[in-house]
């Protein structure tokens, strides 16, 4: 098997764990930790495929880390589902500075667009207590949007 059908392989699974990770957050409002786990175990192996020298691996994994460190400080303050941050830390491991960046805008507006449709819809039906947005569905679809422009451009 040649580099790129490995790294093909590894995309597409990427693909269907985004997939997974925002059907299991809509049905169950949790993000299943084997899922967010076996993401970040299969960028090393997509990093391998790509040819990355280790500076670079060792670059990525600390951009994904400092992601992952960010992204804390929703979830201490209770803003983010702890499944939320992991997805979110295991995704910033495929993509370099470029993606990563659209990655992490298109997650935005689409969460904004998301929580917006989800308050409105709270508030509408009088439903009681805290309203609940499951930002899988808004981190899934970032991801995928970035994959999705590797083989559309």
């Amino acid at each position: 098997m040649t580099s790129q059908t490995i790294e093909f392989v590894l995309i597409a699974t990427l693909a269907v764990a985004f997939v997974a990770a925002a059907v299991s957050d809509w049905r169950t409002r949790t993000i299943p930790n084997q899922l967010t786990l076996a993401m970040a175990l299969g960028a090393p192996l997509f990093w391998l495929a790509q040819g990355m020298a280790w500076q670079e691996m060792a670059f990525t994994a600390a951009v994904g880390l400092v992601i992952f460190l960010i992204f804390m400080i929703p979830f201490a303050l209770n803003q983010m589902g702890g499944g939320d941050l992991k997805l979110i830390g295991a995704a910033s491991l495929w993509f370099p500075m470029d993606q990563l960046s659209r990655f992490l805008m298109v997650m935005a507006c689409f969460g904004a667009a998301l929580t917006l449709a989800f308050v409105l819809h709270h508030r509408r039906t009088k439903a009681p207590g805290k309203v609940w947005t499951p930002y899988g569905i808004a981190i899934s679809f970032g991801g995928l949007w970035v994959i999705s422009e590797r083989f559309i451009n």
